[in-house]
């Protein structure tokens, strides 16, 4: 591994826990500003390809969507289907006639850019909003780092959502590079079956250990499934940004961060996550403490 891969490593980990930690708006603008330059790169894998999205308009209704569940969480998905016509009726009103790659790539720019990252805002925001916080712009900090169990909802389940895919994104690197030899798929020929099979087993690791560690009911089995979800769901995303860079004839989907390439490059894995942990705490665990 390269200084510059390193360290932008370091630089990225240290910003990330400190969105998690702090939530708030902290949380929220730190996402909107990842999610406005991951779209940026988008775009320009979507022109590169010869189409016309309205990417101006697709980035102003993604933050709208982005600072909803901040604001009112029960409103965040009344808000896509506004944010979606918004797009539609700029581009019917366009001088020039636009075409359905010119509709579907905005629409999926809005989909896959905004509206399922804003799930990662609901958890670690939109839970915690009856919090009480001493930092200004709801900002939070634990009194005490030894019980972590004892801090927010909104901020365990990031942290551990967050900690399934970095053992997830470190199994199938680090394994993958010393004992990978079958080939995942040609969409991404340095992603081997081997790498996968050790990534799929350091989130499950993580999960079931945070399970345990919040003490929820029958830990062995949430913890499993959630492990699971998240490692098949992080892969899912990586192959799908690389799907998307392949067709656009590129490498990488930008150079913002040093040694590691755009920000898609490092937040592909998050994208298809966000609203399965959601949808996980929300709607399994309580069908699981009503089996106890």
């Amino acid at each position: 591994m390269s200084w510059s891969r390193l360290i932008s490593a370091i630089i990225a980990i240290t910003v990330a826990l400190g969105m998690i930690i702090l939530g708030g708006w902290y949380f929220t603008i730190g996402f909107c500003v990842i999610v406005f330059l991951g779209q940026l790169e988008y775009f320009q894998l979507v022109r590169a390809k010869g189409i016309a999205p309205a990417a101006k308009t697709t980035l102003v209704v993604s933050q709208l969507l982005l600072i909803t569940p901040a604001i009112a969480p029960n409103l965040t998905d009344a808000m896509f289907p506004v944010a979606g016509s918004l797009i539609c009726f700029y581009l019917l009103f366009l001088p020039k006639l636009s075409t359905i790659a010119d509709i579907a790539t905005s629409l999926l720019g809005l989909f896959y850019g905004g509206y399922l990252p804003s799930y990662w805002i609901r958890l670690r925001v939109g839970m915690d909003q009856d919090v009480e916080t001493i930092l200004p712009f709801n900002g939070y900090w634990p009194e005490s780092w030894l019980d972590l169990a004892s801090c927010p909802r909104g901020l365990t389940l990031t942290f551990l959502a967050f900690g399934c895919i970095w053992a997830a994104d470190i199994g199938a690197y680090v394994m993958g590079k010393f004992l990978g030899k079958t080939r995942l798929s040609d969409i991404s020929p340095k992603k081997t079956v081997e790498g996968a099979i050790f990534g799929f087993l350091g989130s499950i690791i993580v999960a079931v250990w945070g399970a345990w560690y919040l003490d929820w009911n029958l830990w062995w089995i949430s913890g499993l499934c959630l492990g699971v979800m998240i490692g098949v769901s992080s892969l899912l995303g990586d192959l799908t940004e690389s799907m998307i860079k392949r067709d656009a004839g590129v490498k990488d989907s930008g150079q913002l961060i040093p040694g590691h390439g755009g920000i898609l490059d490092r937040t592909d894995s998050y994208v298809f996550t966000a609203p399965l942990v959601y949808y996980f705490v929300t709607l399994l665990l309580p069908l699981l403490d009503m089996t106890v």
